[in-house]
């Protein structure tokens, strides 16, 4: 027994006792012998506080963060600033703690936040409708396919291989268990091949799914996309990443059904890949199949305003049989988190946050090529990430980048091996000329 663990022998003869077991190997005798470890678990000895605190802070000290380190690495998990005021107000107790808020009367804090959160999404994307958030955008994307699925009676979706890789996943295990086809198209230069969608495109197809930027940092031609979905009558998915939509046209604007998307740049830091939001926004007529709650508008007996979850019967928690997903919670804090950074910034502060991201990407793009020595991967219009070929191996350039303090890019022949030596690198805000001069200056000698 272990002094840490809080339950004495009579405690433990008590509990068995209430559930009518004689004894701890009573109580597990439902399972096999045979795949019963049957040894302690190799934990070592026991250990005081100090003990512990001493072991867990030298794993600690083996990590490196981001105030060592200058990162470079993007794909779906982006190094932006985020005001200190954030991390102050989504810490105060009453938000910090809160959990589910179905009782409305004494949630109206809470309810308001992910309200206001809504309100700012559905601006964002331009579309009508945003639910109260999700787990990450991966899943938020899946969600996506079956309410296309459940809208157009249709069994099959079309996802660009140019969508995030760990999003297309997620999409499969999804769909595997709903028996919907998931068809894959190549790229053609880094951008979805509009000649493979228009072969594979038919009446059974209920969406198409592209990123925008998509995964190479490359401007999808949307306009194109939408045009060819809709003739089909299947639905547009964009997968967005939220802040180029400061500049970038809306996915409401290009006729998008769907747009979804992580909203881990809004607010949230990297947190070793984790957690992060799901945004899921779309129009009036899907409203009621979308996956989740909605916080709603009402007016209290006194004609005040107030607050409450709305639609909940398409949840879990409510009608197990009838819901129309198992998400039946979801990321308030962090969606909390989404709102207070961009009330803190505002309109124009994410379009500056946009500017400055798109402009130090074209300045790092021109610096890097000149010589010749990098060759860019793609001739396409690019955001803020944009691959690099080379004729060294991505990953020792990046261990010796590592050892001069350089996060440095996602090799993507980790998930694309047609693209060997090609290095996909990210450019935020928070990186400044200084940095990318000897980012550049470094890798001229590798």
């Amino acid at each position: 027994m272990f002094p840490y663990l809080p339950i004495s022998s009579e405690d433990e003869k008590e509990m068995l006792k209430t559930i009518g077991k004689n004894s701890i190997e009573e109580l597990f005798e439902v399972i096999p012998k045979e795949v019963r470890l049957n040894r302690p678990l190799n934990l070592g000895k026991p250990m005081s506080e100090l003990e512990v605190r001493k072991r867990l802070g030298s794993y600690a000290d083996e990590n490196k963060n981001l105030s060592q380190l200058v990162s470079f690495l993007g794909a779906g998990v982006y190094d932006h600033y985020i005001p200190s005021v954030v991390k102050h107000i989504i810490s105060r107790s009453e938000f910090y703690t809160a959990y589910t808020p179905y009782q409305p009367e004494i949630s109206q804090g809470t309810l308001q936040a992910i309200f206001e959160y809504q309100t700012m999404i559905t601006n964002l994307t331009g579309m009508e409708v945003t639910n109260a958030s999700m787990y990450d955008g991966a899943s938020a994307c899946a969600e996506a396919a079956m309410m296309a699925c459940d809208a157009t009676k249709r069994k099959s979706i079309i996802v660009s291989k140019t969508v995030n890789p760990e999003t297309r996943k997620v999409l499969k295990t999804y769909m595997h268990f709903k028996e919907v086809e998931v068809v894959e198209i190549e790229d053609a230069d880094g951008v979805t091949d509009i000649e493979k969608l228009k072969e594979v495109i038919g009446p059974n197809t209920a969406a198409v799914i592209v990123q925008y930027p998509n995964f190479f940092g490359i401007i999808e031609n949307l306009q194109e996309i939408e045009k060819i979905t809709h003739e089909q009558k299947a639905m547009l998915i964009t997968y967005v990443h939220p802040i180029p939509l400061g500049i970038l046209k809306s996915p409401g604007e290009i006729g998008a059904d769907i747009a979804v998307g992580d909203g881990q740049s809004l607010g949230n830091g990297l947190h070793y890949g984790g957690p992060y939001l799901g945004f899921l926004a779309t129009t009036q007529k899907l409203l009621r199949r979308m996956p989740g709650r909605i916080v709603g508008q009402t007016k209290d007996v006194d004609g005040k305003r107030g607050f409450v979850l709305t639609l909940q019967a398409r949840e879990q928690h409510i009608r197990r049989e009838k819901a129309t997903s198992n998400i039946c919670s979801n990321h308030s804090l962090n969606a909390l988190t989404a709102a207070v950074y961009l009330a803190t910034i505002g309109k124009k502060g994410i379009k500056e946050v946009a500017y400055q991201c798109l402009q130090k990407a074209h300045y790092a793009y021109t610096v890097l090529t000149e010589s010749g020595k990098y060759k860019p991967a793609f001739n396409k219009p690019f955001f803020m990430e944009f691959a690099l070929k080379t004729d060294k191996d991505v990953a020792e350039i990046n261990k010796k980048l590592l050892e001069e303090g350089i996060l440095g890019g996602y090799d993507l022949q980790r998930d694309y091996e047609k693209y060997k030596n090609v290095m996909l690198l990210a450019f935020t805000e928070k990186r400044t000329k200084e940095e990318i001069d000897r980012l550049k200056s470094l890798l001229e000698v590798m």
